[in-house]
């Protein structure tokens, strides 16, 4: 089985946790607010609208149904398939959940299999791909809305993603895309965003140098393609 998680978060730091968790299997959706243990930041609120009254009678993670579900999903036989896996992950380690099966990440997928687009946000891609146009018919049958920084609209969108890669790739070669180190061919931002990394180290090697020194926060697979082009 497939399980499509998305969750929304009290920020981005080693200190905040999940106020929203969002499943789709094979047939089926879940979604439940969750009481984080700590007040929502205006700034998150801003992005997802869960406000703090919203979570007041919500359970803590540990005593949700969501808790329960997911711990029963996780199994060696199951995939997990969300956008941007290791933040999802993250946080539900943070929760005590470690996955035990294998897993998609459609973020790290896209930009593999499709590496000359100009952005790999999922909202990004619901409209590159034009997912917009079978979207109301993908989200009819489980009366949800499209809406950005929903946790179950975004897990649909991922569920979407995940089924235009397949005719790219099969489930088992997305399985390897997201566990390899992926050799990014053009630069995601800076002076140099679209760029050929190959090409800037070649007439402007000191920047991507000082982009390693200095972008601590940097993506994996970005710091590997940057030190790969700099090393022919």
């Amino acid at each position: 089985m497939t399980v499509v998680v998305d969750v929304e978060t009290t920020g981005l730091e080693v200190k905040d946790r999940i106020c929203a968790l969002a499943l789709v299997m094979d047939d089926e959706v879940h979604y439940e607010l969750i009481h984080p243990g700590k007040k929502i930041p205006p700034e998150a609120s801003a992005i997802h609208h869960i406000t703090n009254e919203m979570i007041q009678e919500a359970s803590l993670f540990g005593t949700s149904e969501s808790y329960e579900l997911i711990r029963s999903l996780n199994s060696a036989e199951n995939t997990l398939i969300s956008h941007n896996a290791p933040f999802d992950l993250a946080m539900l380690q943070k929760e005590g959940i470690t996955w035990q099966g294998a897993v998609i990440d459609t973020l790290k997928c896209s930009k593999a299999l499709m590496d000359d687009l100009d952005g790999y946000g999922l909202q990004f891609l619901r409209y590159e791909l034009r997912l917009y146009r079978q979207e109301k018919d993908f989200f009819e049958p489980y009366g949800v809305t499209p809406s950005a920084h929903h946790a179950l609209s975004d897990a649909l969108h991922s569920r979407m993603v995940y089924e235009y890669l397949l005719d790219l790739a099969s489930h088992e070669r997305l399985v390897e895309l997201s566990q390899a180190r992926l050799l990014l061919s053009r630069l995601p931002f800076g002076k140099y965003a679209k760029k050929r990394i190959e090409t800037i180290a070649m007439k402007d090697s000191a920047y991507l140098k000082w982009m390693l020194d200095s972008v601590m926060d940097m993506d994996e697979d970005l710091r590997y393609s940057i030190e790969y082009y700099l090393r022919d």
